[in-house]
């Protein structure tokens, strides 16, 4: 037989998205499948996975964007990656659609499917915002709000006081959910600190906004932790707008629903997740009412009575039933902690099923919340333990540095935050990178003044 032929006899496990699920899925099954029992093939437009709880931190300068990437190729060295986006997959003929960033799509087949294609970021039809606001889900993201802020300072600090300079000197994030609260607060340490280096700039001119639809922040916590948050932010100069919504964001001008209105030059999106597309329009697999995948207990696409052959699906984009739910019907969480666990027990199951074993279901019990809120700041809770300030934020980069995958990475991390520890965080901003070619067009040109050098003397 030859390699071709051997090659077309072995069962192909396509992995559908490489973030956290879909990477650990690719990486534990690399390590136990045994040679020539499946091959695996990853589809996703990134070449790495984001570390999603480093990316508050690569906001305030913390955390290296880089760091907070794993490369895809680096780790998965047995796995076939395709960099492009599946599209459409018609599991009944095993067919995916893979849309690559340059030419045309094309059909690739498989054996057995895992989707793991995340969610995305749920935008609301708001005027400005689609226009105005940044996300806060990928590494490109996390890198462009630190620009932007630190782009803000300097030029404020050339302009006398007054509305403009106001403006570039306000922040907004929408939405006080994890992400969104950790964000704010990491943002937060960074204004406040680069304020002693623009003795041009007025502490107080710093205005930070964070806007929350329900009465509360931070659900993954109890109330009283949640008050307590809200509290030492609006202890920190910021604005925590409870029961508000924002109505329109036109030329970044604010209005909120409860009348509010201010002009602010960095919006910052975090309002919660969406359905995958592709799995809510694009398939033939069972979705539920919220476009989410259909997932059993033990990760096979499907209910109890009615499991679909050959399918398994984890992370954001699945309905995984929560074992350890005190109520009945209840979904896990998607974040980190499950996405992880669930990617690794999926890589169990499906060597397991090859192999004629049964499948394991999915039963996690929180490790608790832990949060950052700023340099030397956090909380965590597990149950009625509350601990709260520097303690709480070394446990959330004690845990984050232990959940990061490869000793490459933990040593990178641990490397940066020494580093910031004795000379303080970088302050440089690169905000030119996402417009690389406008020096070369406009270096040479200096424009016509505004105003003539001989008003400049006489003035």
């Amino acid at each position: 037989m030859t390699a071709r032929e051997e090659e077309d006899t072995v069962q192909t496990i396509l992995v559908v998205g490489g973030g956290y699920a879909g990477f650990y899925t690719a990486w534990k099954l690399e390590k136990k499948l045994r040679r020539n029992e499946a091959r695996v093939v990853v589809v996703d437009p990134r070449p790495y996975m984001t570390y999603q709880p480093f990316l508050p931190e690569v906001l305030s300068g913390s955390v290296e964007a880089r760091h907070a990437a794993v490369s895809l190729r680096r780790h998965l060295r047995r796995t076939k990656l395709i960099p492009g986006k599946v599209v459409a997959v018609d599991h009944e003929h095993r067919t995916a659609v893979v849309r690559p960033a340059d030419g045309p799509e094309f059909a690739i087949g498989y054996d057995i499917i895992v989707v793991t294609a995340g969610a995305v970021t749920r935008k609301l039809a708001i005027p400005g915002v689609a226009e105005q606001a940044i996300g806060m889900k990928h590494v490109e993201e996390a890198v462009a709000i630190r620009d932007r802020l630190l782009t803000a300072f300097d030029r404020a600090s050339a302009l006398e006081p007054g509305p403009l300079r106001r403006k570039l000197l306000t922040v907004t994030f929408v939405g006080g959910g994890f992400s969104g609260v950790e964000g704010f607060g990491e943002l937060l340490s960074l204004g406040t600190s680069l304020m002693r280096t623009y003795p041009e700039l007025d502490p107080a001119e710093l205005d930070f906004h964070l806007v929350e639809a329900r009465d509360r922040i931070l659900p993954e916590v109890t109330d009283g932790p949640g008050r307590w948050v809200v509290r030492s932010l609006e202890k920190r100069g910021a604005h925590v707008h409870l029961n508000a919504q924002v109505v329109s964001a036109t030329d970044g001008h604010v209005v909120l629903s409860t009348g509010e209105e201010f002009d602010s030059d960095l919006i910052v999106w975090t309002v919660g997740n969406a359905a995958n597309p592709m799995v809510r329009s694009h398939t033939d697999l069972p979705i539920d009412e919220r476009g989410m995948l259909v997932v059993r207990a033990d990760l096979r696409v499907g209910t109890e009575s009615e499991p679909v052959p050959d399918a398994w699906g984890a992370g954001d984009d699945a309905a995984v039933p929560d074992l350890a739910a005190d109520q009945p019907g209840a979904f896990t969480v998607p974040n980190a902690q499950n996405a992880v666990r669930q990617g690794k027990l999926l890589a169990k199951n499906i060597v397991a099923t090859l192999r004629g074993r049964k499948a394991k279901q999915y039963v996690h019990h929180s490790l608790g919340t832990v949060a950052t809120l700023g340099l030397g700041r956090g909380i965590f809770q597990y149950r009625r333990i509350v601990i709260k300030g520097l303690a709480a934020w070394l446990m959330h980069r004690g845990y984050h540095v232990l959940a990061v995958p490869s000793w490459e990475r933990k040593i990178r991390v641990l490397a940066i935050w020494l580093t910031a520890f004795v000379f303080g965080r970088d302050i440089v901003s690169l905000v030119s990178v996402q417009d690389p070619r406008q020096a070369f067009r406009t270096d040479g040109e200096p424009g016509e003044p505004s105003l003539r050098l001989e008003h400049a003397h006489r003035a």
